[in-house]
């Protein structure tokens, strides 16, 4: 058996991903050259020191600390040895103070000598995960205003929505609509219009600044913040203070009954997400109230 190891070894050190091979009881037999360089230069899990370490007894104990990857990876390890499943894959972040990094560990089984061992490999695959994190990005930015668009929108208020379910918490919805928008793009042209919504799509990106709030393009005119763990009194003096900063850039909009500049209307509601509410009836009693914010003679706040 030990020649069989010595031979193993030979291969494995050639290989640039870090290798770990464990024993039906997941005690570390071998790891490769790649895998103590990268442990003796970085404080990720398969950084520890691997003499007379059982692999799961670390999983087991990081999964114990709240740790979804140790968690994770110990049921997938188990999954192998125990015959639930032939092969383990599992992508998982192991950032450095300096750089992003994701791995993938793969787990496969092999015999030597009537003896049952396994194969753990973590192969670098952060040029794909960044790769795709920028298409992700892309897809959910309006590419005009540079904020998010419908369909992040509504991703992320699903999940916001949920949040403050389980914690109890309110959660906001303000709908902004330009007002007279069309009638500025008659009276400049359309690329005096994209200018101005840029313009206000900067501006909205300052009043959504924590994880639980984001701002989007609802829709040609229409833009949309959405405030988790925030009641109504909150929202509004921020909404307030957005209707003003739009009046202070003083974009042309002369032939608007409402104002000779460009203004604002806006509708806000709020309320505990619960069993008998859901979204859809959050966007549509704030849609109603910007309705009458509309009707009532713009350039103001209905709540």
């Amino acid at each position: 058996m030990e020649d069989s190891f010595e031979f193993l070894s030979l291969v494995l050190d050639s290989i640039t991903e870090h290798i770990v091979v464990i024993d039906e009881a997941g005690d570390i037999k071998y790891v490769n050259r790649s895998w103590s360089a990268f442990g003796n230069n970085n404080e990720c899990t398969v950084g520890h020191d691997w003499r007379g370490v059982n692999y799961l007894e670390v999983c087991d104990k990081a999964a114990g600390a709240g740790d979804d990857f140790g968690a994770n990876a110990g049921d997938g390890i188990r999954s192998v040895i125990e015959q639930r499943s032939s092969l383990f894959y599992l992508e998982y972040p192991c950032h450095s103070p300096d750089e992003p990094r994701w791995f993938m560990m793969r787990v496969s089984p092999f015999r030597i000598s009537d003896a049952s061992y396994f194969v753990i490999t973590h192969q670098n695959i952060t040029e794909r995960k960044l790769a795709e994190e920028k298409v992700l990005k892309l897809s959910r930015i309006d590419e005009l205003t540079g904020i998010a668009n419908r369909r992040h929108f509504n991703e992320f208020i699903e999940s916001e929505w949920e949040r403050c379910h389980r914690h109890n918490m309110p959660i906001c919805l303000a709908m902004i609509d330009l007002d007279y928008f069309k009638l500025l793009n008659d009276s400049y042209g359309h690329q005096v219009g994209d200018k101005c919504l840029k313009s206000i799509g900067k501006i909205l990106q300052n009043y959504a600044l924590r994880p639980s709030d984001i701002c989007a393009r609802y829709g040609g005119e229409e833009f949309a913040i959405v405030y988790g763990d925030t009641n109504l009194q909150q929202a509004k003096g921020l909404l307030n203070e957005l209707l003003k900063q739009i009046r202070s850039l003083n974009i042309l909009n002369e032939n608007s009954p409402t104002s000779p500049t460009l203004t604002a209307s806006v509708g806000i509601y709020s309320t505990f997400p619960s069993k008998e509410n859901n979204v859809s009836e959050l966007i549509r009693r704030t849609d109603d109230l910007l309705y009458m914010a509309k009707k009532n003679g713009r350039n103001q706040i209905y709540s």
